[in-house]
């Protein structure tokens, strides 16, 4: 028991019973139209966009870092690429959707270098500097977005979200290609050994010849593409950009996902797959909670208390309480050791030495 509690997928099991529970169809999946439908598939889906946030996160954590402007960047990427379909001559094109992506991607990129910069060579806190963005990044998108929601009419933006592969929704494939690819990258690489070295000591790594600068700089990017691709995955599924809404509290959840599935805030040690794991436990909570019938009022105290539980579960202490419940009375005090074989067979093979220095006074 003390080792499940250990492992960041006992939540994730907890919640899918719990959901079972209450709705015994829960695992039911159809196929409808080419494309899997059901609750499974739902959170799936709609957790998508919180695992690729996640999994940026997870890097920036590993070193040491934290970015709190990546739900600004998810409204910046939706509202950037609406503003853009919109307001184009051919709102319908493929080629116009493009554009509007290549560009939010390319603003994400610039976003993210500029957190890199404020973080690598300014040295300046990195809650502090992403914090920045983060109130910025709100006013840039209602910037863009004037203040609106704009909505669009374009099939190939709205294919993001709405269109399946081999009847999986296309977001959860894209997220499970980009969690793959990280995956072998960190750890068939040295990448993922120079992030761990970073995160645990730049100093000591900057000495051993590691560029600590370029290493916190590229996971501030790739947290920001991540981020802006999650933009284009919420936008496109409800076809429209919510500048003020969109993302809201995002990183949040991300920052939540990252700590249950195991990955410590003081940098260095980090798990991808336990990542995957948290980010599909805070999106079944949020399930949970509509499927159970949480009342919104509460919905946010009983999603923080559910969050409590699982981080005093996982907590060092609890499960040194827990392992001194469950050891047996006769299991206390470290094992006996063993007597020397070879003088136990033969006693007189090593006989007692006798002290010989009380008359000498040596």
């Amino acid at each position: 028991m003390r080792e499940l509690l250990r492992k960041p997928i006992w939540p994730l099991v907890a919640l899918l019973l719990l959901n079972l529970a209450v709705t015994p169809s829960f695992f039911a999946v159809r196929l409808q139209d080419g494309r899997l439908y059901g609750s499974v598939i739902d959170i799936l889906h709609n957790g998508a966009p919180l695992a690729l946030v996640a999994l940026g996160m997870t890097l920036v954590i590993a070193t040491r870092g934290i970015d709190l402007s990546v739900g600004a960047v998810v409204a910046i990427s939706g509202a950037v690429t609406c503003t853009w379909i919109a307001s184009s001559a051919d709102p319908a094109s493929p080629a116009t959707a493009l554009t509007g992506i290549g560009l939010a991607l390319g603003l994400a990129v610039a976003l993210g270098a500029w957190n890199g910069f404020l973080v690598a060579h300014l040295g300046i806190q990195p809650i502090i500097a992403t914090l920045v963005l983060m109130t910025a990044g709100r006013g840039l998108g209602q910037l863009v977005t004037d203040g609106q929601i704009i909505t669009v009419n374009n099939a190939f933006f709205s294919g993001i979200s709405g269109s399946s592969l081999l009847a999986v929704p296309l977001t959860v494939i894209m997220a499970a290609a980009v969690y793959a690819l990280v995956a072998l990258v960190t750890r068939r690489t040295a990448l993922g050994t120079l992030v761990e070295a970073v995160g645990i000591n730049p100093e000591a790594g900057r000495l051993a010849g590691i560029r600590s600068r370029s290493i916190v700089w590229t996971v501030y990017v790739f947290a920001a593409l991540c981020a802006a691709v999650a933009g284009l995955m919420i936008s496109s599924n409800v076809n429209a950009a919510d500048a003020n809404n969109a993302g809201l509290w995002l990183e949040l959840d991300a920052i939540l996902a990252v700590v249950i599935g195991g990955t410590s805030l003081a940098g260095g040690r980090y798990s991808i797959a336990g990542t995957l794991l948290g980010a599909l436990t805070i999106q079944t909570l949020t399930t949970t909670i509509y499927s159970v019938g949480i009342p919104p009022e509460v919905s946010l105290v009983f999603k923080a208390a559910v969050v409590i539980l699982v981080f005093l579960a996982q907590a060092p202490k609890v499960q040194a309480l827990l392992q001194r419940r469950r050891r047996r009375p006769g299991d206390v005090g470290p094992p006996a050791v063993p007597a020397d074989p070879a003088r136990t067979a033969d006693p007189a093979a090593d006989p007692p030495h006798t002290s010989q220095t009380t008359g000498s006074g040596r």
